[in-house]
């Protein structure tokens, strides 16, 4: 948009970002990109690993994966993933998509290590996920969703109606869960079976352990009938036979259990209040009937948030990792309680693990590089895969707070073609949650924009992840009933303002007078909150999938009812304390251009908190553009579909050089 037009005229509704713009080059380059996108896997002597490289197709508006042994295809895609070894190590397991969103999958058995032929052992309908082989090689196990008979009807207006009589009954990216479960299921590798549900019912499952012995799994669940009030997730041991026992008693939130080898502990990872969030994530063992539980990586205040389940290297030993200052390195940890020692170094992002006795193997990804695996044994570490490019680096700092009791973590990337003369347009970032991290990996939003010419800013403010549990808990609802903290926006605010103020002081390549800030999410609340916040620092914002309005998200989110975790009191008890905090009672201060961005089956953060937001701009008579994409969620910056992250691109550095 002009910078002299109308502050109300947005073009016409139906404009297509310009695909033959430098913006649009930019983000198709960036677009393009191949990783080792997923878990490694490890055969059983540790001499071989398989891992899914997927490839960006933006001609195809397609995001295609194949599953790779030792740096080699060994599939033809085009959406394979989920790779497990037998025990024997003859054969690998994998699952196959026919299409780019969940639905159809096939499971396959493809023979690595001697004579035999690819087979399909089974089909589900509704996706098919965490998959296990058992033990002694029987069995495959895995969790797929078990559709409600109004599926079956000729199309939507044949349905019965919903009865929906729980919260979180509609999830992000996975529309209605309630009448179509995820179940854990059960079949015979050989292929002579058919899937046996072995948990029917209304309940959601999560994650698959076998028992040493190959007679039942562990998984998580939410089997107890108050689970979505008081939001606690338990771990349960399922027989073969369908037997369901409870191991943890609605005490905390447990999830991702691991049994080790000789089936005498369970590990798993979790926390004992599921009423205070955010908090770091622990790793823990129990005895395989639940008694005994206690956590062994206290000796590290960082949360263990791992992408798979902690694995077991011995009787005693396991590995995980967890996030720390921006960094994400892979930790072995001891059931005795002894301090986590940490595996790998430098600044990098664990993204993936496996481990034997001998070998671990990772996907590592950094600043310039996406994700790579890598295999280390006996101490050496080797890139076993080359299959991305390299990109731009950045230089860290560190600020004081405000208040002087810490320091935040930041980052500074320079533009592409920089000339150490010249003055540069700047782009604040915050990064979403609260609870995540910006860091030492590869970020495509950072290289677009340093591509485009602009100097690009992050940090990693209080409330966030990668610290220990009080920088967490700092922004926690000052009612809160068991850690009180300042809220969102105070201290949070304070850390971002004062990252901006001192890389503008610091490095005298940022123009002062052009700054930009952007956020998705919570820092999409970030973004509409400085916008009437900021102290003259900014020129333009970008609020994206944003949460304006507390109150109304309580209302209409997927997880509506459990923001009061964060918060504090109920919103039906409270509702100023809502309100307080909700950028939009401050949308009247707004005095900069603002750009909204937000897709229309977003139900994380409803679209109807960007169209709060634009109503009241637009009768304030301030300077908005709002852009809706329409067949995304909350997702659409990470996994939308190709061609909408393109254009999504272009549209927010087009904005951006219109504005700065």
């Amino acid at each position: 948009m002009p910078d002299n037009a109308f502050p109300h005229d947005t073009g016409p509704q139906n404009e297509t970002p310009g695909r033959s713009s430098v913006h649009g080059d930019i983000a198709r380059d960036l677009l393009h990109l191949r990783s080792a996108a997923s878990t490694p896997q490890l055969s059983p002597n540790g001499e071989k690993v398989a891992c899914v490289v997927a490839t960006i197709d933006l001609d195809a508006n397609d995001t295609r994966s194949r599953v790779w042994i030792d740096g080699v295809p060994v599939t033809a895609g085009p959406h394979d993933a989920q790779p497990v070894w037998s025990p024997d190590g003859r054969w690998l397991a994998y699952v196959n998509r026919t299409g780019e969103k969940k639905g159809d999958s096939t499971l396959w058995i493809l023979p690595v290590d001697g004579p035999g032929q690819i087979r399909a052992v089974c089909s589900m309908p509704d996706g098919l996920g965490d998959l296990a082989w058992s033990p002694d090689g029987r069995w495959l196990a895995f969790t797929s969703r078990t559709r409600d008979e109004r599926y079956q009807a000729k199309d939507v207006s044949w349905q019965s109606p919903r009865k929906v009589e729980r919260f979180f009954s509609r999830l992000n990216g996975e529309d209605w869960i309630f009448d179509r479960p995820q179940h854990v299921y059960v079949v015979a590798a050989d292929g002579t079976d058919v899937p046996r549900n072995l948990t029917p019912g209304d309940h959601q499952h999560h994650g698959i352990a076998w028992l040493h012995d190959s007679a039942g799994v562990v998984t998580s669940a939410q089997r107890h009938d108050d689970w979505d009030r008081d939001l606690a997730t338990d771990l349960y041991l399922v027989s073969l036979d369908g037997e369901i026992s409870a191991l943890t008693q609605h005490t905390g939130l447990y999830h991702q259990p691991s049994v080790s080898p000789d089936g005498t502990q369970i590990a798993f990872c979790g926390m004992d209040d599921a009423l205070l969030y955010p908090q770091n994530i622990r790793i823990g063992v129990m005895n395989p009937d639940g008694s005994g539980r206690r956590w062994i990586s206290e000796g590290l205040d960082r949360t263990f948030e791992t992408p798979r389940a902690p694995v077991w290297l011995d009787d005693s030993t396991l590995v995980a990792t967890a996030e720390d200052r921006g960094e994400t390195h892979l930790y072995r940890l001891h059931t005795d309680g002894r301090d986590p020692e940490r595996l790998t170094d430098g600044p990098i992002t664990v993204s993936g693990f496996d481990a034997t006795a001998t070998v671990i193997a990772t996907t590592r990804a950094s600043v310039v590089r996406p994700a790579e695996l890598w295999i280390t044994r006996d101490g050496t570490d080797e890139q076993l895969t080359h299959v991305s490019k390299g990109f731009l680096g950045w230089e860290r700092f560190a600020v004081p707070c405000t208040d002087g009791s810490d320091e935040i973590d930041a980052w500074i990337m320079r533009p592409t073609g920089f000339d150490p003369a010249k003055r540069y347009p700047v782009l604040l970032n915050v990064h979403g949650g609260p609870f995540t991290q910006y860091g030492e990996t590869f970020f495509d939003e950072a290289q677009m924009q340093a591509a485009a010419g602009f100097v690009v800013l992050m940090s990693n403010p209080r409330g966030g992840s990668g610290r220990h549990s009080a920088w967490a808990h700092s922004i926690l609802g000052p009612k809160h009933p068991v850690v009180s903290g300042s809220g969102w926006g105070s201290v949070d605010l304070d850390d971002v303002l004062a990252v901006l103020d001192v890389a503008l002081d610091r490095y005298e390549f940022c123009d002062r007078d052009r700054v930009g800030m952007l956020g998705g999410s919570y820092g999409g609340y970030m973004a509409t909150l400085l916008a009437a916040r900021h102290g003259g620092r900014l020129k333009a914002i970008c609020s994206e999938r944003a949460v304006n309005n507390l109150l109304t998200e309580e209302w209409s989110s997927d997880i509506g009812t459990a923001f009061r975790i964060e918060h504090g009191p109920d919103p039906v008890e409270d509702p100023a304390e809502y309100m307080r905090m909700s950028p939009v009672v401050f949308a009247r201060d707004i005095d900069v251009p603002m750009l909204i961005v937000h897709s229309e089956d977003d139900w994380r953060c409803p679209i109807s908190q960007a169209e709060e937001l634009w109503m009241t701009l637009r009768l304030l008579e301030r300077d908005v553009t709002f852009y809706r994409f329409p067949g995304e969620n909350h997702e659409l910056s990470r996994s939308g579909s190709p061609v909408h992250r393109r254009m999504r691109a272009e549209i927010i550095l087009d904005w951006f050089t219109d504005r700065l």
